[in-house]
């Protein structure tokens, strides 16, 4: 039951995000927070997110903007490694605080208690109509590029930041779909690469993550994108982003507090 619904979840929101402002992982890392311990969560999605963009890449292929994916991508990968590193080091870190919650146990985590926080952080920008509409000066692109590969190698929160400084670039609906896809999957591949150390280091490599849940979950986000290259024009859904909102404030409280 769960396999079909994060792959029912997974092949909605890769439709939905192909051509708007929030991003797969923003949605897909508290799904799979309800099934898996917060770091191989973060780990399952960043490699669902990785092979989604590079499908969309190659959906989209020749049309991103080189010169963006340069002053943005390089500084993104950097401080994606940073990013990721903070991760590893939160993820073996003793437990804050025990309570219950309706008769249930709670364990309140260093890294469930950051996770929670960035995403109950990042639905704002789902709820909050100045933050939907923030833009910067495309001469902070690199500023951009070390936020959001920080954010992104931290806990895969990095779509609303990009946004933030790409949107105001005026790309063409495909031209911006690509370059988003080209950006994130640069900075998916180094945070992998960090997560994957730190499981092998932790001896948790071969078990940490379920790779029939995360294979199926996967080629339910390509269909998704498969399906949103030809269906969906850059709209701004405004409906769907006070449920996308809605949703995180609930998931990040729910970690945050130890609860999921």
């Amino acid at each position: 039951m769960a396999t079909l619904l994060l792959a029912l979840f997974a092949c909605g929101v890769s439709l939905l995000t192909l051509f708007s402002g929030f991003g797969l992982g923003t949605l897909l890392l508290p799904a799979f927070a309800l099934f898996l311990p917060i770091d191989a969560a973060v780990a399952a999605t960043a490699v669902v997110h990785a092979a989604n963009n590079l499908f969309k890449v190659g959906l989209l292929a020749g049309d991103a903007e080189g010169s963006v994916v340069l002053r943005f991508g390089l500084p993104a990968v950097a401080a994606s490694f940073a990013g990721a590193l903070l991760l590893t080091s939160l993820s073996g870190q003793a437990t804050l605080h025990d309570w219950e919650f309706l008769g249930r146990p709670a364990h309140i985590t260093p890294i469930k208690l950051v996770m929670g926080l960035l995403i109950l952080a990042f639905a704002l920008f789902e709820l909050v109509p100045a933050l939907r509409t923030l833009r910067a000066a495309p001469r902070w692109l690199p500023l951009g590029g070390l936020l959001s590969g920080f954010f992104g190698g931290l806990s895969g929160h990095q779509g609303a930041l990009r946004a933030v400084f790409l949107a105001p670039l005026g790309l063409s609906p495909t031209r911006f779909a690509a370059t988003q896809a080209v950006l994130a999957l640069l900075v998916d591949g180094a945070r992998l690469l960090v997560y994957g150390a730190g499981f092998v280091l932790a001896g948790r490599a071969a078990s940490a993550i379920p790779w029939p849940l995360v294979a199926t979950v996967t080629l339910a986000a390509f269909a998704g994108a498969f399906v949103g290259k030809r269906l969906l024009p850059k709209v701004t859904l405004a409906g769907l982003q006070r449920l996308v909102g809605g949703l995180l404030l609930f998931a990040g409280a729910a970690l945050a507090l130890g609860i999921a």
